[in-house]
């Protein structure tokens, strides 16, 4: 279960973490003598038989059986994988996570800042992008759902990201490899934004980590939508622009409403349907349909009545 984790560095995670505070942060808890007590989130219940003891960091329903440690109330609750649920407690303890693959974690913790970066530069210039606001508002997306979804705007000028983030050669690598910026063929050492003029959607992982953007152009340009390419972090075949924004909103979700577009998810959360996902414009993908039905046993599919949408469904 621990794959390539080694128990000593779980077994650690597991020692610096606080259970009855993990659990309190998502379910409140009550003193019931020595343990703390609440109704359980895993069954529906009137009378609370759900317990959390801090003396052995352990948790345990005695109506539906539902029981274990940080890690698995992580896995249970928020519906994460293994190594995901040992990485997010990990990072609130301070621990950088053993490497499971050949890339070194300083590396793509490196990769993931530089996402992070530029999710908070794309956000921070859409307040002075009056044709970006204009259009989100013709659309009819009111700004608490921008904001929920993290929306942003690529300004139109060719080094807009480069200049803000792309410092030193160190940091433009990590643009490149984010997909961010573009080398020109021919101008070695010579770079220009990959986005540009477009309103930005960031696409996040199951952890709520940005790995890449979709961009929409404001004008009457092609591509109408570009997505960012493959990268250490974003793999287009298995994501899910919405899932995470649709597990934060509702932990159980009964059906998920699988949908073409980015636009078509924030006018369902817009309008109070918060559990809809889209594909980032691929067809769906065994690795899609595993993804849904770890959190949902119902999946909707509901894509636009043209010729293009009625192939995909």
């Amino acid at each position: 279960m621990s794959g390539s984790i080694p128990q000593e560095f779980i077994d650690e995670v597991v020692a610096r973490t606080d259970l009855v505070a993990l659990i309190d942060r998502r379910v409140p808890l009550k003193k019931a003598g020595k343990d703390f007590a609440a109704r359980c989130p895993f069954h529906d219940e009137k009378t609370p038989s759900f317990t959390v003891s801090a003396d052995k960091q352990f948790y345990h329903c005695f109506g539906c059986g539902a029981h274990g440690n940080a890690i698995g109330f992580l896995m249970a609750f928020d519906r994460l994988e293994f190594r995901d649920a040992v990485a997010e407690l990990a990072a609130d303890a301070g621990l950088d996570l053993p490497s499971a693959g050949d890339a070194p974690p300083p590396h793509h913790q490196a990769l993931r800042q530089a996402m992070d970066a530029a999710a908070h530069f794309y956000r921070q210039q859409l307040r002075d992008a009056p044709r970006a606001i204009d259009y989100l508002k013709r659309r009819g997306l009111s700004g608490a759902t921008a904001a929920a979804f993290g929306i942003g705007y690529a300004p139109s000028r060719w080094d807009g990201l480069l200049q803000a983030l792309g410092g030193d050669a160190s940091h433009r690598a990590l643009l490149i490899e984010n997909g961010l910026l573009i080398a020109r063929d021919g101008d070695e050492g010579r770079h220009y934004d990959r986005f540009r003029d477009r309103v930005m959607f960031p696409i996040r992982d199951g952890r709520g980590r940005v790995i890449g953007f979709g961009g929409r152009i404001l004008d009457q340009g092609q591509p109408k939508y570009l997505n960012s390419p493959e990268t250490p972090l974003f793999h287009k075949g298995q994501e899910l622009y919405g899932l995470y924004e649709a597990r934060k909103a509702q932990r159980e979700l009964p059906w998920v409403l699988v949908v073409e577009g980015y636009m078509d998810v924030l006018m369902l959360a817009e309008h109070g349907i918060p559990n809809a996902v889209a594909t980032l414009g691929t067809a769906t993908t065994s690795d899609h349909l595993r993804r849904l039905f770890r959190h949902t046993s119902r999946v909707v599919f509901c894509f636009d009545g043209d010729r293009a949408g009625r192939a995909a469904a």
